[in-house]
């Protein structure tokens, strides 16, 4: 199987199609998408659409923060912006693709994989992985091989050994990282639709589980129009600078 891994979608049609249409010219056979499909960008429904015809053909989909943020009361520790965009996407999206966001799981297993946004130690707590030690509580707490989240908004793998030591690899674009069966990895493709490290090019990876071996992408898109688009809706601008800046 050949696994497309994308995550942090924000309602960015842009860099989704981009990073689609890249995956099925990688022979890509399946698809996980490990949330936040909703939030900062312009295109909800439209995103929300294309998430919901791979799941009905067999994509892994779970929740993340923003899409639970859509259908519950919104939290105090989300900042302005990002609350206001969570109530205008409110009046975006259909009674169905409400359904859908509000019915996601939080974590979903295949074989010797886990799907999680944040942390698998507490997934509604929405901890960022950003080092080491919080790696470290979601390989734990997940107990596969395997670990595929987002959340942080930048690549990472982390990988924990057969003996228990910890380590992080910086994922180098288009490198085939081997994957030993007897370790354990956490995986962070780095987002779809708002990428934070500096490179505004879309991110999502692909696992090839018969082969053994993760690629990370940086795929370039129009973000251009993205920023148009959000600039059009009426929303905060500063949404619009972070995917021409990729901060």
């Amino acid at each position: 199987m050949r696994l497309a891994l994308l995550t942090d979608l924000h309602a960015n049609r842009e860099a989704l199609d981009a990073c689609l249409t890249h995956a099925r010219a990688q022979k890509a056979d399946q698809y996980a998408f490990t949330g936040d499909f909703v939030g900062y960008g312009a295109d909800p429904a439209w995103v929300l659409d294309t998430v919901m015809e791979h799941v009905a053909r067999g994509a892994v989909a779970v929740q993340g923060n923003h899409d639970y943020s859509v259908t519950h009361e919104t939290r105090p520790q989300m900042h302005f912006e990002a609350r206001e965009v969570i109530e205008w996407t409110r009046g975006q999206l259909s009674a169905e693709q409400m359904a859908f966001l509000s019915a996601l799981p939080l974590t979903q297993e295949l074989e010797r994989m886990l799907f999680v946004h944040a942390s698998a130690h507490d997934p509604v707590k929405w901890e960022y992985v950003t080092g080491i030690e919080p790696a470290e509580r979601s390989l734990r707490a997940a107990r596969k091989r395997m670990v595929f989240s987002g959340h942080v908004h930048t690549p990472a793998l982390y990988r924990r050994a057969d003996d228990g030591r910890m380590g992080a690899h910086v994922p180098v674009p288009g490198t085939r990282i081997a994957i030993a069966p007897q370790h354990q990895y956490l995986v962070i493709p780095g987002a779809v639709g708002q990428p934070r490290d500096g490179n505004s090019a879309a991110c999502y990876a692909l696992y090839d589980d018969s082969a053994r071996e993760l690629v990370y992408y940086r795929i370039p898109y129009d973000n251009g129009a993205a920023a148009r688009r959000v600039i059009a809706a009426g929303l905060p601008i500063v949404f619009a600078m972070r995917l021409i800046e990729g901060i």
